[in-house]
């Protein structure tokens, strides 16, 4: 490969380097030098300001949302793939029957870095016809890559709570996803979502932001195909993980 000044890797290469858990399989292997590592760092110091400043209250989700979308359009993937090794990376990885499989991996300590990083995150990898199943998200911010193969993507804004079994969602994305495809979700905006994989596996980064206000975070399992009111919008019952994998996983 030729010699790349700094500059030049920033632009081509660091925007397919945003992930923190692949960043961390590139720093146990030393693939890159001290300059570059400094690099990274100052990138993964900036993800994690904005995870602060978002549950500070100085970022507003769908700022944060832009703010990430942003890097995500400017990812590489088949660079990125040939700097992991990534055929090593999942060679003994065995997607489950139904749902998805959770890869997690930890950041290595690498100075000026803080340790305890804002944003939590993990591989899913899932198998054709499995789905990361439909549920939306109580006081958090993720967002989300392909990294391989290809996905029925569906976004829906949650409009209200209809008591404790039911949720008033309409539809907002409807669209095939492949390597390179991201979306984003908060409270305000598309924040009940459903992959279904559509290639033999795939495998989608996430990053998100647990307790973006003080309080508990979760996901919240819905069926989306309920009853169709006006405006397209859907009355979708709330129902248990259990359900939605037997569903929909």
């Amino acid at each position: 490969m030729d010699r790349l000044s700094r500059r030049e890797f920033q632009q081509h290469t660091l925007g397919a380097l945003l992930t923190w858990s692949l960043l961390d399989t590139l720093f146990a292997r030393e693939a890159f030098s001290d300059e570059v590592k400094l690099i990274a760092r100052d990138w993964l110091n900036e993800l994690n300001t904005m995870g602060h400043d978002l549950r500070g209250q100085k970022l507003a989700p769908l700022v944060w949302q832009k703010q990430v979308e942003e890097l995500f359009s400017r990812v590489d993937v088949p660079e990125l793939m040939r700097f992991i090794d990534f055929d090593k990376l999942t060679k003994n990885v065995t997607p489950k029957d139904r749902g998805e499989l959770s890869l997690r991996a930890t950041l290595p300590k690498v100075e000026g870095l803080p340790t305890d990083l804002v944003f939590g995150h993990q591989v899913f990898a899932l198998n054709q016809g499995r789905s990361v199943v439909p549920h939306g998200h109580d006081n958090m911010a993720t967002a989300f890559i392909i990294l391989k193969g290809e996905f029925h993507g569906r976004h829906y804004d949650r409009l209200e709570d209809a008591g404790k079994e039911h949720m008033i969602i309409r539809p907002t994305l409807d669209k095939q996803f492949g390597v390179g495809g991201y979306s984003t979700v908060t409270d305000l905006k598309d924040n009940v979502h459903w992959f279904k994989a559509t290639s033999d596996v795939g495998y989608i980064f996430n990053i998100h932001v647990l307790s973006v206000k003080p309080g508990r975070s979760g996901r919240v399992y819905v069926d989306p195909e309920g009853e169709k009111l006006s405006g397209d919008r859907i009355k979708a019952r709330v129902i248990n993980h259990e359900e939605a994998n037997k569903l929909y996983g």
